[in-house]
C-alpha cells in the first residue's frame, strides 16, 4: 500500500533558527514528532521573541510544503501564556486537532501545520519531558498517536513465539481504507490525514487491554488478538468494518465516505510464526479488496 507521506517534504531551519532570549527563563520548547525524516525530534528553544512557522524562507520555522502558507502561524508570548496564532493561512492552524484563529498553548498540546506536528513542553526539566519524548516517538506514530510498526514487529514476534510455546489461540487483523489514493486527491492530503487520525481515535475506543492497535504503514492497520481464535477475530474484524463505515468522516464541514477492506489470519501449523501470520492477513487483505472492498476476509 502506498503512503501519504513524501519523506522528502521536510520541516527544514532557516538562519532565524537561533536559541531565543529568555529560553532559559521560559523553559519551553516545540518538539517536531512528525512526519518522519531527517527532521523527525528536531527541537527549537522559545523564549520572549515571537517566532513565525511558514513555506517562506524568512521564518523561523520553515515547512516547505504547498499545503502550507509562506506565513502560516506564529507562536508568541503574551505575560506569561504561549499563544498559537494563525496568520490567514490558506489551510489553517491546527491545535490538539481543532482548527484554531488564536489559542493558548499548554503542556503536550499538538500544533498541526500543514503536514507537520509540533508538540509543545513546558516545565521545569523541558530537557527530561524533551528525552521521554523522543523515546515516545520510536514507538508511537505521530499522526495517530497509536503505536507505530517499528513497536508492533517487536509485540507479534513476542506473542507468536508464547502462543506457540503454550499452545494459545493468536489472531490477527489487517486493514486498510479502501481508494485512500482518490480520497487524497479530492479532498487533499489533510483530509487523508484528518480521516487517519479520526480513525485510529474511534478505533482505539475498541481495543481491549491485552490487543495490540498500531499503524503499519501508510493507510494500513493492524490488530494483535492474543487468545483470541478465527472465530473471534472474524467477529472483531466485522465489528471493525460496520464501525468506519458508519462512522462520519468530516473535513471543513465536507463529509467524506470511508470504508476499509479487512484480513484476518490465525495462528496454525502452517503460519506459526509472526512473518507467515503477517503475509496470510495480507492474503486475506488482498482477496477482500479482489471481492469487492467494504468486506472481511478470513
Amino acid at each position: 500500500m502506498s503512503s501519504f507521506i513524501d519523506d522528502h517534504e521536510m520541516t527544514t531551519v532557516s538562519t532565524k533558527d537561533v536559541t531565543f532570549v529568555g529560553a532559559m527563563e521560559r523553559h519551553d520548547a516545540l518538539v517536531q514528532i512528525y512526519p518522519p525524516g531527517p527532521q523527525l525530534g528536531r527541537k527549537w528553544e522559545l523564549g520572549e521573541d515571537a517566532i513565525t512557522i511558514g513555506r517562506d524562507s524568512s521564518n523561523h520555522i520553515v515547512i516547505p510544503k504547498n499545503a502550507v502558507s509562506r506565513k502560516h502561524a506564529k507562536v508568541s508570548l503574551e505575560g506569561k501564556t504561549r499563544i498559537l496564532t494563525d496568520l490567514q493561512s490558506t489551510n489553517g492552524s491546527y491545535l490538539n486537532g481543532r482548527p484554531i484563529i488564536s489559542a493558548p498553548l499548554n503542556q503536550g498540546d499538538q500544533i498541526k501545520i500543514g503536514g507537520t506536528i509540533f508538540k509543545y513542553l513546558v516545565g521545569s526539566n523541558v530537557e527530561t519531558a524533551y528525552h521521554e519524548e523522543i523515546y515516545r516517538m520510536a514507538i508511537v506514530d505521530g499522526l495517530t498517536n497509536i503505536n507505530n510498526k517499528r513497536f508492533f514487529m517487536g509485540e507479534i514476534e513476542r506473542e507468536t513465539a508464547r502462543a506457540v510455546r503454550h499452545s494459545r489461540p493468536l489472531s490477527l487483523i489487517l486493514f486498510d481504507i479502501d481508494r485512500f489514493k482518490n480520497i487524497n486527491d479530492t479532498y487533499g492530503h489533510l483530509a487523508g490525514d484528518t480521516i487517519l487520525y479520526q480513525m485510529a481515535r474511534e478505533i482505539s475506543n475498541r481495543i481491549r487491554s491485552g490487543e495490540l492497535f498500531a499503524r503499519y504503514g501508510g493507510e494500513e492497520f493492524v490488530i494483535l488478538l492474543p487468545e483470541t481464535p478465527k472465530a473471534g477475530a472474524m467477529k472483531f474484524g466485522e465489528q471493525l468494518r460496520r464501525l468506519v463505515s458508519e462512522t462520519v468522516f468530516r473535513f471543513e464541514n465536507v463529509i467524506i465516505p470511508v470504508t476499509v477492506s479487512v484480513g484476518v489470519a490465525t495462528l496454525d501449523k502452517e503460519h506459526c510464526n509472526a512473518e507467515t501470520l503477517i503475509a496470510l492477513a495480507d492474503e486475506k487483505l488482498y482477496a477482500a479488496k479482489s471481492d469487492g472492498r467494504n468486506c472481511v476476509v478470513g
